[in-house]
């Protein structure tokens, strides 16, 4: 599948703008953690673009999400690595991340949601004014993007990587796509 065949899937089966460009901040976080370990970067950031593609026909039934994710995607022929990572973002089912693409876009999906909560939080709401020491504090604040799981995001430990790092990784990505986030 080819990422515009996937963005178009997103578009069809995702009406929230905001859940779009929750996937696009995964897809641009996905893409970077790729390029820094030389992984597929194609193929990782489809696992970013794609993860949340159920969403709104699950979002009442969280022991559903990722599971039909990954029938629609098996449906529209997507690579078996993708629907392993897509399956096992969701927590609920407590699938093994063995693989590194696996454990980046289980880490790569909440910290967007933080990094998109500390820009909202800034006086000029600018993605690109936002710095990794900011975010690192906002992290540290317990009641702060509550939906934004510290322990989900620290797993990034998993691939070796400092949570400053990811953080940075993670920023740089977002920001690089500012323009489409509207941030």
């Amino acid at each position: 599948m080819t990422r515009e065949e996937a963005l178009k899937l997103v578009k069809e089966k995702i009406q929230n703008k905001n859940i779009v460009r929750h996937c696009l901040s995964v897809e641009a976080v996905m893409k970077e953690l790729a390029k820094y370990f030389n992984e597929n970067s194609e193929k990782w950031a489809l696992a970013g673009l794609l993860h949340d593609i159920d969403y709104e026909e699950t979002k009442d039934i969280p022991e559903k999400h990722s599971l039909l994710g990954a029938e629609i995607l098996q449906q529209h022929g997507v690579d078996p690595e993708i629907i392993t990572a897509v399956k096992a973002h969701n927590e609920i089912h407590g699938l093994p991340r063995e693989e590194k693409i696996t454990k980046a876009l289980f880490c790569s999906d909440p910290i967007t949601g933080l990094i998109v909560a500390a820009t909202l939080v800034m006086p000029d709401k600018k993605i690109v004014n936002l710095s990794a020491e900011n975010v690192l504090n906002r992290y540290k604040t317990k009641g702060f993007a509550q939906g934004a799981n510290r322990e989900t995001i620290a797993t990034c430990k998993e691939l070796g990587l400092s949570l400053e790092e990811f953080v940075k990784i993670s920023l740089t990505a977002t920001q690089n796509i500012s323009n489409e986030l509207g941030l």
